[in-house]
């Protein structure tokens, strides 16, 4: 009898505290998963979409509004004490004359209108995105009562649990608008076990910060650098 042969397409876990060989180097004692948590389905609220908040974009508004003020101001008074028969200012002659003396391909003529393409892009992205990403949405229970949560704040929850779990020495957590990457250092305990308590506390976490859109995790279990 030949013994049963596993498919070319299988893959095999080596088991804890094994090394993992990644980029032509050793990982000793690590243990990752990417995870066992998946996001709840976003499920319809009675008090609607929870979309993402919109900056007011104070700063480049103001100093938007003060160069068009000031640039507007100015030509307009210009343009004012002509029609009262003074001469026109000694600049706007002699922007006049060097602009009908430039050709189109000077190296001056270039560089001016791709600096005032890449504010006119830099306005209409500003205007078409709405900014604050620091500020994840949160599910909306109520008709008209919009609420965010700090990204920092939420790491912090989440790291403060994390902390909780037995064998965990020290974590670093990450937190994105779609996925949250944790980086743990275990002293004892299997890796394996330490993560899926990991996967199982976090992944509960998660979903009480009561989010609009839970993002996805990401753990890794790692041993303390031995010294020396």
């Amino acid at each position: 009898m030949t013994e049963p042969q596993e498919p070319e397409n299988s893959t095999r876990r080596p088991p804890a505290g094994d090394p993992v060989e990644r980029g032509g180097g050793l990982a000793l004692d690590q243990s990752a998963s990417a995870a066992a948590y998946d996001p709840a389905p976003v499920k319809e609220r009675s008090g609607g979409s929870a979309g993402r908040f919109w900056s007011a974009r104070r700063i480049p508004a103001g100093l938007l509004a003060l160069v068009v003020l000031g640039g507007s101001g100015l030509l307009l008074y210009d343009v004012a004490a002509v029609r009262a028969h003074h001469p026109a200012m000694q600049w706007r002659r002699a922007l006049a004359d060097d602009l009908a003396e430039r050709p189109l391909n000077n190296v001056w003529v270039v560089a001016g209108a791709a600096v005032a393409m890449a504010i006119g892009v830099w306005l209409i992205v500003l205007a078409a995105t709405p900014g604050l990403r620091d500020v994840l949405p949160m599910r909306r229970d109520r008709p008209g009562v919009r609420a965010g949560l700090d990204r920092t704040a939420a790491a912090l929850v989440l790291r403060d649990r994390a902390v909780e779990v037995s064998g965990v020495q020290s974590v670093r957590v990450r937190m994105g608008r779609a996925k949250v990457a944790v980086r743990a250092v275990s002293h004892f305990r299997e890796l394996d076990d330490v993560r899926a308590d990991l996967d199982t506390v976090l992944g509960t976490g998660i979903e009480e910060l009561g989010l609009a859109k839970p993002p996805s995790l990401s753990v890794q279990v790692r041993r303390p650098a031995k010294k020396g």
